[in-house]
């Protein structure tokens, strides 16, 4: 029997996407960070969008300043309600006011400058979102236990080992789940101790996923109470002493993308045989834009734990744990071995061609007989016969105008251009 869950209409959430995103550079230096595309032909924020819309959450707004014009786009392209659901996702960039002339200076800070349109909504509950983690929730759970406790403000939380608890802000939580104490990356084993909230367990901390819901009414008193800027680090600490705050635990896989190496790493988990997030969930599917695309066409190439997404040409390749994007075009002799392939906007012509002839660069994709090992390839890059882009050590950090290495690896960026023979 389905379970019967309250009711979402009075639900609003607040998509967060408005940061620099300096850690997953050179990935969001032409794109705001929600807007970086991950397994094959979706973008980040199609993560926290398809959740609200799995869970019959139809008012999602997108607050949005750096580099936005292409998920300003992507968000218009994609989704779109009929006008009898009073659904919507809506952009709600910065901008200057008669109250305000800054740019948003923090998460808190980005909502505080837009409590009018929240509350021109008359949402009941505020779910606020990161446009950059990579999970799979039901809301509908989440917002019964925020109401069932009469919550002011219910965090989702994942249990964490003493060896991870660093990582993340450890929230206490008492025997009837509700929020006692905060620190934020506790380091010493005396911060730990006063932090445990499940003793006889091997994940005895909450770490906070960055995911709240607040009742309307008191979102707006602790953001005007609270000028600070930041949820994490100013206005839950607030809202803990002054507030009815919960734990929402949440065991299933999450993964904050916050840098380099969690976001390839988190793409090439995809690949696997048994991901630790589904792509093929026929029940909660993640929804992007759609492209009208033909079946990706693959000759004499030998792929294992390929992710392969669609409208690719693939010839006599080797491609080994990798994912390949949308319009993706590799030749022959190439090998790859742990790569992201983000693939391209468009596909070539003639014209072009000639184009790139006169110019002497190679056309978009990798050309014959490359070899390209631990390395994420952005968009419309072109990479040239017989290039090397090897492996690197983890503590190998390089930035140039062609490709950076961070983490340990090699990124080109969108539109580079890396000549026939190059060795990287």
């Amino acid at each position: 029997m389905t379970k019967s869950y309250a009711s979402m209409k009075r639900v609003l959430a607040l998509v967060l996407g408005g940061g620099v995103g300096t850690r997953l550079h050179p990935l969001t230096q032409l794109r705001a960070k929600p807007a970086v595309p991950i397994g094959g032909k979706y973008r980040l924020v199609d993560i926290p969008i398809s959740n609200c819309i799995n869970s019959d959450i139809r008012k999602i707004y997108v607050l949005t300043q750096f580099n936005s014009v292409s998920l300003h786009r992507h968000i218009f392209q994609t989704y779109k309600f009929d006008r009898f659901s009073g659904g919507f996702v809506q952009i709600l960039a910065a901008e200057q006011t008669p109250q305000s002339v800054d740019w948003y200076q923090g998460t808190a800070d980005a909502v505080r400058k837009q409590t009018m349109e929240i509350h021109a909504t008359r949402a009941r509950d505020v779910l606020i979102l990161s446009g950059d983690h990579l999970y799979r929730m039901d809301y509908r759970p989440f917002v019964d236990l925020h109401r069932t406790k009469q919550a002011n403000v219910t965090i989702a939380v994942q249990p964490v080992s003493a060896g991870d608890a660093s990582r993340y802000g450890i929230l206490k939580a008492d025997r009837n789940d509700r929020i006692v104490s905060f620190a934020e990356k506790p380091k010493t084993e005396a911060e730990l101790e006063k932090l445990v909230s499940t003793p006889d367990s091997d994940r005895p901390y909450l770490a906070s996923m960055g995911v709240y819901l607040f009742t309307e009414q008191f979102l707006q008193h602790i953001l005007q109470a609270h000028p600070e800027p930041d949820f994490g680090k100013h206005i839950i600490p607030a809202a803990i002493e002054s507030g009815r705050v919960f734990a929402y635990p949440f065991e299933d896989y999450w993964e904050d993308i916050g840098t380099i190496g969690t976001f390839f790493q988190a793409n090439l988990a995809l690949a696997d045989l048994t991901p630790p997030f589904n792509l093929h969930d026929p029940v909660n599917p993640i929804f992007s834009r759609p492209r009208y695309l033909p079946g990706s066409k693959v000759d004499y190439c030998q792929l294992v734990r390929v992710l392969l997404a669609d409208g690719c040409r693939l010839e006599r390749a080797i491609i080994t744990e990798s994912v390949i994007g949308l319009r993706s075009i590799i030749r022959p002799g190439v090998q790859l071995r742990q790569a992201i392939m983000m693939g391209a906007d468009y596909y070539e012509t003639a014209e072009h061609f000639a184009k790139n002839r006169e110019r002497q660069r190679p056309n978009i994709g990798i050309g014959e007989n490359s070899i390209v090992e631990r390395a994420i390839i952005d968009k419309n890059a072109r990479i040239g016969r017989g290039v090397h882009i090897r492996r690197h050590s983890p503590a190998d950090d390089t930035q140039r105008e062609d490709y950076t290495i961070r983490d340990g690896i090699a990124v080109i960026p969108k539109d580079a251009i890396i000549p026939d023979g190059a060795v990287i």
